[in-house]
């Protein structure tokens, strides 16, 4: 249904348009928004000043532009449940679970969460179930960590106000710097690991899938039990998953501070 104009409110349909650049674009600059939108850089500048003050959008350090804010990072629907999506990668999960013999499950961020957006799960009689829907806490498992590693330093710091982290287990990440410290690791090795942190016993390995922006991308991950996922383990694992991506032509080029 078509709205009158007579009862469009221009600064609120220009807001909102710029809110749905930020869904397909990692960054903005005032110059870049303006041209998208038609308006004066003046207005874009309102408008993005605007977007910041309710954390819809954070202006990057760098001073270089702008970034989806927390606000919009937690409310923006994530990838990985439409009927295309999942049947683009079924290929890559079939592949996966086939070479790593393991529970191996795709991935999206929400937030300060990841949600399970589809998978297989291990033919072992000793296995970590598929949990097709459920929710954990981002920091906590290899797939936050990875998707995390993929956003702006001030986009995680955005996400994560305060420097104490909640603890789901004894192992679990627990403060800001920390985990700042850890995806610089994760952008470096290109995966990610989780010994014990979301659920004790259970060890886990992730890769990126590619997307085109922090709301497209998934991570591939496999969970195993304890004692098939020591550090050599979950190396190869990460190893495993990488060439399933590589495989479904996923493969991801290695990038610093969440910027391709």
């Amino acid at each position: 249904m078509s709205v009158h104009r007579d009862y469009t409110i221009e600064s609120l349909d220009t807001g909102l348009r710029l809110m749905r650049l930020f869904l397909t674009h990692d960054r903005l600059t005032v110059t870049g928004a303006a041209h998208e939108l038609r308006v004066a850089r003046s207005t874009a500048h309102r408008v993005l000043s605007t977007l910041v003050a309710r954390g819809f959008a954070i202006r990057d350090v760098s001073g270089r532009g702008y970034a989806a804010g927390p606000e919009l990072v937690r409310i923006g629907r994530p990838a990985g449940f439409d009927a295309a999506t999942r049947t683009r990668l079924r290929p890559v999960l079939d592949d996966a679970a086939r070479r790593t013999g393991e529970t191996v499950q795709t991935v999206a961020l929400l937030g300060d969460q990841i949600v399970i957006t589809d998978g297989r799960e291990s033919w072992n009689p000793v296995r970590v179930m598929l949990e097709v829907g459920r929710t954990h806490l981002a920091h906590s498992t290899s797939g936050g960590k990875l998707l995390l590693s993929r956003l702006t330093t001030e986009q995680v710091r955005a996400l994560y106000p305060d420097e104490r982290l909640p603890a789901v287990t004894a192992d679990t990440i627990t403060s800001r710097a920390a985990l700042l410290d850890e995806l610089d690791a994760v952008r470096a090795r290109g995966y990610a690991t989780s010994l014990g942190e979301s659920h004790p016993g259970m060890h886990a390995a992730a890769v990126p899938l590619a997307g085109s922006s922090w709301r497209d991308r998934l991570a591939l991950m496999s969970c195993v039990p304890l004692d098939r996922g020591g550090r050599d383990a979950l190396a190869r694992l990460a190893g495993n998953l990488l060439r399933s991506a590589a495989a479904g032509g996923h493969t991801v080029t290695a990038h610093g501070n969440g910027e391709a």
